[in-house]
């Protein structure tokens, strides 16, 4: 198969009837053009052009082999084009992966805000705690808590995110609060990530640590869940306090061991590659490092 620059050589050199000004366009030595026109020639093995002094012209091979190519490189710069004008403007799909805790409404509330402002941008927006294959799943964005143990993509830190003790009135109503986190055995609590309804608490308060050993009637693999049944009053749970917050200020819940928390739990962006980023993909890692309702920058 011939060679693609030199096809589009020859495609300048018809166009403009001559060597030198076809050159003088493509921005390469005269030279260079009639040798590459001279190697084309040879891999059609056939004479394109009728070269004199004062112009070029076509061959009858020449004509019909610039009507066939014609067509498919108008086709490639349109494709070029349509390519460089999505690099000016963010649009296309992007496909966003989150963990089950980020489903609430200040999240959703910030997505339904970026839309509006990015309206060229259509989102797929996949919710679960799975630590999907960027690459094989075609994603752009995920949103991951926790350390992390995939060093093949790019991870941007957005910040930081604690857990704190809470719990709904109606459970404390006929129950000591605990007053020390070994209090913690003797009270029913609700789990996420449990096995056998049974799991490890690491807390700390300053630079006092202590792991926790809890048990109790209701656990879950999902931190909404695990909210769900510490409002209803099942037992004390260990929820981000970001989701917290608001309950607390309303007393729908009351934090317990209020001077200890679990220790600080990074939050990554996570991409696949930093060469020829997608403007969809940095435009909303820019909007997510301008925003942190759910976590602590830094």
């Amino acid at each position: 198969m011939a060679d693609l620059d030199n096809i589009l050589i020859f495609v300048k050199v018809a166009q403009f009837e001559s060597i030198t000004r076809a050159a003088r366009s493509l921005g390469m030595p005269i030279s260079t053009v009639s040798r590459r026109l001279s190697v084309l020639e040879s891999d059609l093995g056939v004479s394109l052009l009728r070269r004199t002094t004062r112009r070029v012209t076509l061959t009858a091979q020449g004509r019909e082999y610039l009507s066939q190519c014609q067509e498919p490189l108008n086709l490639l710069q349109e494709a070029e084009q349509v390519l460089t004008h999505a690099q000016k403007r963010p649009e296309g799909l992007l496909r966003i992966t989150v963990p089950v805790v980020l489903s609430q409404e200040p999240f959703f509330n910030f997505m339904s805000a970026f839309m509006k402002d990015h309206e060229g941008i259509r989102v797929e927006l996949v919710v679960t705690n799975l630590l999907l294959d960027l690459i094989a799943e075609n994603i752009d964005v995920a949103i991951r808590v926790g350390e992390l143990q995939d060093s093949s993509v790019v991870a941007r830190r957005l910040g930081t995110g604690v857990y704190c003790l809470v719990a709904a009135p109606e459970y404390l109503k006929a129950r000591t609060l605990p007053a020390e986190p070994a209090d913690l055995k003797s009270h029913d609590c609700v789990m996420f990530n449990a096995k056998n309804n049974e799991r490890d608490w690491d807390l700390v308060s300053g630079r006092r640590k202590v792991r926790v050993h809890v048990s109790g009637p209701v656990a879950s693999r999902d931190v909404n869940s695990a909210r769900a049944f510490v409002h209803r009053g099942h037992g004390i749970g260990l929820l981000p306090s970001a989701y917290c917050d608001e309950a607390i200020a309303r007393g729908k819940l009351i934090r317990v061991l209020p001077k200890w928390t679990s220790s600080s739990i990074p939050i990554f962006a996570l991409y696949s590659s930093r060469k020829f980023l997608p403007l969809r993909v940095s435009a909303f890692l820019e909007a997510l490092a301008g925003w942190s309702p759910l976590w602590i920058k830094g």
